[in-house]
């Protein structure tokens, strides 16, 4: 193959198949027809000698040299872009409806910023919130479900900083937040007024925040490599729930420090540092790679930024 014979319009469809992994979508992404798109891609695999995809019940599947080849590919395209069609952006003119999942306290904590913002300065913008109840939020991010998720998804970043997993190149991420978990009780509950030790946490009933639902998080992975554990009486999968919970009862529960004060009774609960070493919550934002240079996305990304340094500057000098 010599580069100079190369159409270069076929990277162009290229990155379009490899961002939506799916035929019919990167038609509609290029404005191109189905078989106009199948055509291009067959003109790149004579010319590259590789499969590149491979169909699928869902779509299409990239092949190792197609995932190999696509970041340069996609970062060249990029920057050719940027040259030749300089971004022009007013976001009071913008009029993109966002689809976000995130859970009810960090919606809490976001959002009226957000919503203050956009009645300032982005007056035809709309959002969308949507629930969530996973911790890999990438198949509704492939889907089209949504347009961001904002949470804790620690399996997630962890494949995606390592470059494994589902997707691998389709979904980026940027870390918002580093936070700890912490304990919270009601003023009134026997332990609010002692040091809390590893026994009396153990032997105290508890509330776990869940998602999914399941009663298990990672407080237990620590106590079980301890050879402890708790008892789980009530598992909840809202923030405000629990709080609203803790507050009138003598549960405990751990939440991230940051969602104290979102779940709205903070001045009804005691937090006490836990007895143990935890992990650190880190609260990360996931979209998929079609929105990246989207530029009403980008400001969307920039300004969950923006207020996560705000806020949660404002929640740790309260600590």
């Amino acid at each position: 193959m010599s580069f100079l014979t190369l159409d270069l319009n076929l990277l162009r469809v290229f990155d379009a198949v490899m961002t939506e992994q799916n035929l019919t979508r990167a038609a509609n992404l290029l404005a191109m027809t189905q078989p106009a798109v199948s055509n291009a891609l067959r003109r790149l695999r004579d010319t590259l000698n590789d499969d590149l995809v491979i169909r699928t019940a869902h779509g299409v599947k990239p092949t190792p040299r197609a995932e190999e080849l696509w970041p340069t590919v996609r970062r060249a395209l990029s920057e050719l872009e940027a040259v030749i069609a300089p971004e022009s952006f007013d976001i009071s003119r913008a009029q993109n409806t966002f689809r976000m999942a995130m859970v009810d306290a960090t919606a809490a904590l976001w959002l009226p910023s957000l919503v203050r913002t956009i009645m300032r300065d982005a007056p035809r913008i709309k959002i969308r919130m949507m629930p969530l109840t996973t911790r890999d939020p990438r198949a509704m991010l492939l889907r089209g479900d949504i347009d961001l998720a904002v949470g804790f998804f620690p399996g997630v970043t962890a494949q995606l900083a390592d470059g494994q997993g589902m997707a691998k190149s389709q979904i980026s991420h940027a870390r918002l937040y580093t936070g700890q978990y912490v304990c919270v009780m009601h003023k009134s509950h026997p332990l609010a007024g002692q040091p809390l030790t590893l026994d009396s946490y153990c032997n105290a009933d508890h509330l776990l925040v869940s998602l999914s639902g399941k009663p298990h998080a990672v407080i237990d992975d620590v106590l079980a490599g301890m050879n402890r554990e708790r008892k789980i009486l009530l598992t909840v999968n809202q923030f405000f729930t629990a709080g609203r919970i803790v507050a009138s009862s003598e549960l405990i529960t751990v939440l991230p420090r940051h969602l104290v004060a979102a779940t709205g009774m903070a001045e009804a609960l005691v937090v006490k540092e836990l007895p143990f070493q935890t992990p650190e919550e880190h609260v990360d934002m996931l979209w998929h790679e079609r929105d990246a240079r989207n530029p009403a996305h980008k400001w969307l990304r920039a300004h969950l930024s923006a207020t996560t340094h705000d806020e949660f500057g404002r929640i740790n000098m309260k600590r």
